[in-house]
Formats: structure tokens, sequence, C-alpha cells
């Protein structure tokens, strides 16, 4: 909890250790050869596009789908032990898909 200008109290909320999963009715696709989130069913009816994903992005959808509920630090483990890559440049990295996954609403907590 941190004061605002204000003085009201606001509080911050860690993205890393934020317990998230995949909305219902978003799937991973191959489209024109391409990774993409899609909407499917009723729950996805006003999503109306489709988000592309490189590899690695598409790498991580799955992962978090299997574990159902995800953290940036769970996926964050699981992205240094399939690639070689450092920690902290991985949970950047996880940060700003997760971040951009919040935006569209693709995945809640």
């Amino acid at each position: 909890m941190v004061s605002a200008p204000s003085g009201k109290k606001i509080y911050i909320r860690n993205i890393q250790t934020i317990i998230m999963k995949q909305k219902k009715g978003f799937v991973l696709r191959e489209v024109c050869g391409e990774n993409a989130i899609v909407g499917e069913g009723l729950d996805a009816i006003d999503f109306g596009r489709l988000l592309s994903l490189n590899e690695t992005a598409a790498w991580l959808w799955k992962e978090a789908q299997s574990q159902v509920d995800f953290t940036v630090d769970s996926l964050t483990d699981k992205l240094c032990e399939e690639y070689d890559v450092a920690p902290d440049t991985a949970r950047r990295d996880i940060e700003n898909i997760v971040k951009e996954w919040q935006k569209i609403g693709v995945i809640e907590d």
C-alpha cells in the first residue's frame, strides 16, 4: 500500500505473483501459418479479432493453459527451463506479454 499525492491510500498489486487463468473461449490456432489467439463460442462473441503470437509467446500460452492457474513467476520458471534465457530478462518479457493479454481481455485474475 502507498499513499497517492492526494493522501488517499492505494494498493499496488505485484503482477509477478497474481494468480491468473485464460478466459474460457480463447484458443491458440494456426491461421495462415501464424500462431494466433482467437475467440470461440459465446464467451468470446465480443472479441471479434485475433492476436498474433510469435513462437515464444505461443509456447507461453500453451504453458499457461497446461498450468490452468498461472503466475508470471511460474511462467518465468518454465521458460528458463525450456530456453537459454536469464530469469530477469524472461520475467520482464513475460510481464509485458501478460499485460498485453490482460489489456485485450484473454486472461483474468
